[in-house]
């Protein structure tokens, strides 16, 4: 383990700048990824729905967020990433995935570019494992590697009120922010990254700050929304699960594992076979030859919750598997995300989920199973 991660643990776990917080606001606290973080404060449904209706915030500063600079940044990126990342403006994020030479997801990530560097914000669980991958990648570029998640607190906030409730509190205009772009800057010393990128369905930022100052912003952000009539309320990671399953995003080791690619998973449309990449020449054998398997959305009937690693079945045979499920609080359904034969893969397929020794019959329906409304 590296020594300021060793000062920071406790318990054999991270904490994040915002742990008082959670513990101030009762928190349910568990293990997640080596880190204690908020399961939830209330119930689980209560801040699921709060965040869809008005406004919650989430504490994310247990993901990777590494910096990358020099001369040979952009070409090391463009390697390493499935996304075209070159074309990219300083500003914009872009959502892409690492993979190995054959094929398989190391992570998921955004990648955002600067003027004179790069920021790759990863998840949690695989942090460590993407230090190592590029330092084995890395060879002669002349990249430097700056690991800034300790020294940082990351929060995102959504909600159909965010954008409005935010525009008020800030010190620095969002309003001509867009999607998947991003704006920095420095308030009365404190630097800061805007993001307005997301992981709920809904719309909202993302910020990051130096450690040290996220409690307190926090602190003044939540009191002064609470004094204005718009209260911005905590969210753990069970509502950040629910909402995201909503939204049809994947999870990392749940649609996403290096056990199979992005076309499987999906997601073809974070992949640009025009560039070169790691893992190209597999990824484009499998899109010319088609994926066996893929990722698709079920909706089950019933009222038992189809968990990963149920077997799903058709005519009596395992056609695949769950890779995420819950009983969605918005559109009070059974929904599941899951990984399938690609000839039983298609909408309106009648398929079973085996819930612990009883078949649920479901139904392959779209991706996402929740859009936002948009005005």
């Amino acid at each position: 383990m590296r020594k300021n991660e060793a000062q920071n643990q406790e318990s054999g776990m991270l904490k994040t700048p915002l742990n008082a917080f959670h513990r101030q606001c009762q928190a349910r606290l568990v293990e997640f990824a080596g880190w204690e973080m908020p399961v939830m404060y209330t119930s689980i449904v209560a801040e699921h729905n709060w965040c869809r209706e008005h406004c919650a915030l989430f504490d994310v500063s247990h993901m990777g967020r590494i910096e990358f600079w020099g001369p040979d940044a952009e070409r090391f990126l463009e390697r390493l990433n499935t996304r075209n990342i070159g074309s990219s403006q300083p500003g914009m994020c872009r959502y892409s995935h690492m993979c190995r030479p054959d094929g398989g997801i190391l992570d998921d990530v955004i990648v955002s570019r600067f003027e004179d560097h790069f920021l790759v914000v990863c998840n949690a669980a695989n942090r460590l494992k993407l230090l190592s991958w590029w330092e084995q990648q890395r060879g002669n570029l002349e990249v430097e590697i700056r690991d800034r998640t300790l020294q940082t607190c990351m929060v995102a906030i959504q909600g159909p009120e965010a954008l409005e409730t935010l525009s008020r509190l800030l010190p620095v205009p969002i309003q001509d922010l867009k999607r998947y772009r991003f704006k920095t800057g420095n308030v009365m010393g404190v630097e800061y990254y805007l993001a307005r990128t997301g992981y709920t369905g809904e719309d909202g930022l993302e910020i990051i700050l130096p450690a040290d100052l996220g409690p307190t912003a926090v602190g003044m952000l939540t009191e002064k929304a609470e004094q204005m009539g718009r209260p911005i309320r905590p969210a753990g990671l069970g509502a950040r699960d629910t909402l995201r399953l909503e939204a049809g995003m994947p999870l990392y080791g749940h649609e996403l594992t290096e056990e199979w690619d992005s076309i499987t998973a999906g997601l073809e449309w974070a992949v640009d076979l025009t560039k070169d990449f790691i893992g190209k020449s597999v990824l484009e054998r499998i899109k010319a030859e088609g994926p066996p398997r893929r990722i698709a959305g079920l909706e089950v009937a019933g009222q038992r919750i189809a968990r990963p690693g149920a077997a799903v079945v058709c005519d009596g045979e395992q056609v695949g598997l769950v890779t995420s499920g819950t009983q969605s609080p918005t559109l009070g359904k059974n929904i599941a995300m899951a990984l399938l034969r690609s000839d039983r893969a298609g909408l309106g397929q009648r398929l079973e989920v085996d819930i612990r020794g009883t078949r649920s019959p479901a139904t392959v329906v779209p991706l996402p199973f929740y859009k936002r409304k948009t005005t």
